[in-house]
């Protein structure tokens, strides 16, 4: 289709599906290659490029000293079609033009709008970059014609697929399909959105990939039947298509042939809007895909453009009438001239040029769904305001060398491309259009839906978009409209593995993609609190996990508690035996002078007594949560104690013995020399030694409050460190010393006559005394936690009762339940029984 004029403006377009080359050997006379499969949408596209310049020459402000003309070139989906229309276009081998003496002019064509292909575009504009003929694409998305270095002349109205392929990320996404099936048809289009699927894919995390398909060109049954084979058993719902209609055609055919259906399918620009595809035969396979649109625009007038184009029966064979005889033909199923004899006989009929197209139900009159055209539109504007903004430049103010301007007589290709990087326009739709530094467009797209109706009919709806934006590629669904072509009406799941929940970490299985894993519980101690976490984290040193491993709690805490049973125990004993003191003290104060009382040495009995209510009462500092000063005081209390308590005893037994070596002849000044100052001041000074350990403990390695987690994992045991270890040798040492050297003179004094039998009752104590904390020491050691603590209060306790009953216990009895024995007669052994 041409029309002349100032400048010629060149398009490529798809006006047909298929083609047939014809027999290439040398031996045959060369031939055209024949073209079939009228394609309507096609060739509303080449009307839109005939109507913007239409519009644009009449059009006052735009260029009004100069007409546009086109040259448009159908390339039946081939790409050597394609490349000869392309290089028919930039030289004007079909064109007749005349240079100037000087050979300078207008070239045949200043620029090209096409191709629609990414292939055909990449090779028509590896030749024409060469020589900066800029060419504006309205549907080649492939990323790689961004690089500038290699297609320095490029542009289009159509967003990268870089962006398209990000967009379908987000879909995926929005919806949790983690796990897809990629098909690609097998050119450049297809392959590089397949690699650049993949690159993101990978780097945004958001799924893997079960399988990755190339569809073949043509009718290729068995590579079909295994790709469907393949789609069948796979366990992915969902199926991504970067292809063509074509393409689509032939696999369709295969998927209804193999009744696979419950597939969800995402559609790429190059297909969401076929229509050959819309059949009542294929949705109940191929309804409710979900898919990429170009944006949708509006183009005032065009309807009644389009309306008005008649075929010219007079001319039947020029160029653009035998393209519009073609529409005519396909849109009413009729014929010009009849193929052969028989076609009226046979039922054909004839065209007569004054049919109706508002008669006709097809899709070239409904402009409501403007994708493609918009794109074909803003790229002939974008030529436009190119030539245009190069004419208005001022002599000697222009871009290029020496400050010189174009012009129309002068006019070179690589002079547009420069104003094209600059262009900058808004359509009457309110789009603004310009480029980026690669040639590209503003990355806009609309998500489209396919919705079956109840009454069979296919409506395309538009149910979101998807846009660039500061934060990235920005997201909006309308989801309440989408249609599902499942039996639930819900999105359907496509995953390799469930979600795992919190609580659990993936575990990658072997051989498999990143999506396939299996669910891990977190080990003790370790938590993972959301979905599909990668690894569990260890909970803080006082937490612990809790029962479904999706959150720390607070370990449990574990010491000698007031409020457990076993607290409550030793501490109802204790303060048992500090009553008991008590009475046994009140008792021996009561009767301090009876025989009996006095003849025990009442004041050491006295000392003994309060050394043993102390003992008593220093139990319960083992008892409670550790403090600092808890932990200091309870060894030191309990040391000293006890050292007090063996004093006593130790000074009661040296009292014995110098009182039975006073009772020999010439034995009295022994007594004398251990007299009541003497007796305090050993107890004072056994004591005081005792009390420097004890100091000398703290100062230098205090015992410290410890929350030692080595016993129980899920479990804080609060406990008091010696800090010193050899400073509490030191101190209970200094205890089994005085206790031992106690035993052994006790247990010298044995066999004194009956009247001085107290050493008896001080050896049957110390032997109590020396067994319980013998025992202690392995006990203690071996017993965790709390328990050490409940051990060492149990010695305590069993100790200091032992050394209370068998001391005291006796004479209490004599006291309370014998007075006729606590009598001097009986205290000195003459005239009653001994004791």
């Amino acid at each position: 289709m041409h029309k002349a004029g100032d400048v010629v403006l060149g398009g490529l377009f798809e006006i047909h599906f298929f083609s047939v080359f014809p027999d290439l050997s040398f031996t045959s006379e060369p031939q055209e290659p024949t073209c079939h499969s009228f394609d309507v949408l096609g060739f509303r596209q080449a009307q839109t490029m005939v109507f913007a310049i239409d519009e644009i020459n009449r059009n006052p402000d735009l260029l009004p000293r100069v007409t546009l003309g086109y040259s448009l070139y159908d390339n039946c989906v081939k790409l050597g079609i394609g490349f000869r229309a392309a290089l028919s276009l930039a030289s004007g081998r079909e064109e007749q033009f005349i240079l100037e003496d000087n050979c300078v002019g207008t070239p045949p064509v200043l620029g090209i709008v096409g191709d629609s292909s990414s292939t055909r575009s990449i090779a028509i504009s590896t030749v024409l970059g060469l020589y900066r003929v800029p060419m504006v694409s309205y549907f080649a998305t492939c990323s790689c014609l961004s690089d500038r270095q290699k297609f320095p002349s490029f542009f289009r109205t159509i967003p990268s697929d870089a962006f398209q392929v990000r967009a379908m990320i987000q879909i995926l996404r929005h919806f949790g399909w983690t796990w897809t099936g990629l098909l690609v048809s097998d050119d450049d289009y297809g392959l590089h959105a397949a690699g650049s699927f993949q690159s993101h894919l990978s780097q945004s995390g958001g799924g893997c990939l079960a399988y990755l398909e190339v569809l073949p060109w043509g009718n290729d049954r068995a590579e079909l039947r295994r790709i469907v084979d393949v789609m069948r058993k796979s366990t992915a719902r969902v199926v991504i298509v970067f292809a063509h209609e074509s393409h689509m055609i032939n696999l369709m055919e295969e998927v209804v042939r193999q009744n696979v259906t419950d597939l969800q399918w995402m559609a790429s620009e190059a297909w969401i809007a076929a229509t050959v595809l819309q059949t009542p035969k294929l949705m109940p396979y191929i309804g409710g895909t979900l898919g990429i649109a170009i944006r949708r625009g509006e183009i005032p007038g065009f309807r009644d453009f389009l309306l008005q184009i008649r075929p010219d029966l007079q001319h039947n064979n020029s160029y653009g009438n035998s393209m519009v005889n073609l529409f005519w033909e396909y849109t009413f199923q009729c014929r010009f001239a009849p193929p052969h004899a028989g076609w009226v006989e046979a039922g054909g009929s004839l065209c007569t040029g004054q049919e109706d197209p508002e008669l006709v139900v097809n899709e070239f009159l409904d402009i409501s769904n403007l994708r493609p055209e918009y794109n074909v539109y803003k790229a002939v504007y974008a030529l436009a305001y190119a030539l245009d903004d190069m004419l208005k430049c001022e002599p000697g103010r222009g871009p290029f060398t020496g400050n010189s301007c174009g012009t129309l007589q002068r006019v070179e290709p690589w002079q547009l491309v420069y104003y094209m990087e600059k262009v900058n326009f808004t359509t009457p739709f309110g789009d603004h259009v310009s480029f980026d530094e690669n040639g590209d467009a503003a990355p806009m797209y609309d998500i489209m839906n396919w919705l079956w109706l109840p009454d069979g009919r296919i409506q395309i709806q538009n149910v979101g978009q998807v846009k660039e934006s500061v934060k990235g590629e920005e997201l909006t669904l309308d989801q309440d409209k989408i249609f599902w072509n499942t039996e639930s009406k819900e999105p359907p799941r496509s995953v390799c593995s469930e979600t795992c929940p919190p609580g659990t970490r993936m575990a990658r299985k072997k051989g498999q993609p990143v999506c396939c894993f299996d669910c891990i519980p977190c080990s003790e101690g370790e938590i993972s609190e959301k979905n599909d976490s990668l690894e569990c984290t260890s909970c803080p040193e006082d937490f612990w996990s809790g029962p479904q491993r999706d959150h720390c709690v607070h370990k449990k805490t574990e010491f000698l508690s007031y409020q457990e049973p076993l607290g409550i125990c030793l501490t109802a004993t204790s303060l048992l035996g500090t009553f008991i003191c008590a009475v046994v003290l009140g008792i021996f104060m009561y009767y301090h002078s009876t025989p009996l009382v006095r003849a025990n040495n009442s004041e050491l009995s006295f000392q003994l007594l309060l050394s043993l209510k102390l003992c008593f009462l220093c139990s319960l500092l083992f008892i409670g949560r550790p403090r600092l000063w808890t932990c200091q005081l309870r060894h030191a209390a309990f040391g000293i104690s006890f050292v007090l308590c063996v004093s006593c005893i130790l000074v009661k037994t040296m009292v014995v013995l110098a009182v039975f070596k006073a009772s020999r002849p010439g034995g009295g000044d022994s007594l004398k020399m251990f007299g009541a100052a003497q007796q305090r001041g050993t107890v004072v000074v056994l004591t005081s030694i005792q009390a420097a350990i004890c100091t000398a403990w703290i100062v230098s390695a205090s015992p410290a409050p410890h929350k030692n987690t080595q016993y129980h994992k899920d479990k804080i045991v609060y406990e008091c460190v010696v800090g010193s270890t050899v400073g509490f040798a030191v101190l209970l040492g200094y205890i089994g010393l005085l206790a031992i050297l106690s035993f052994m003179l006790a247990f010298l004094a044995r066999n004194l006559p009956d009247n001085f039998n107290e050493a008896k009752l001080i050896t049957f104590s110390l032997l109590i005394f020396c067994a319980v904390w013998i025992a202690f020491v392995p006990a203690y050691v071996n017993s965790p936690g709390k328990y050490a603590d409940a051990v060492e209060v149990f010695a305590i306790l069993a100790s200091s009762f032992g050394l209370l009953l068998a001391l005291f216990g006796p004479k209490c009895y004599v006291i309370l339940l014998r007075p006729e024995r606590n009598t001097k007669k009986a205290v000195m052994g003459r005239g009653i029984q001994k004791i």
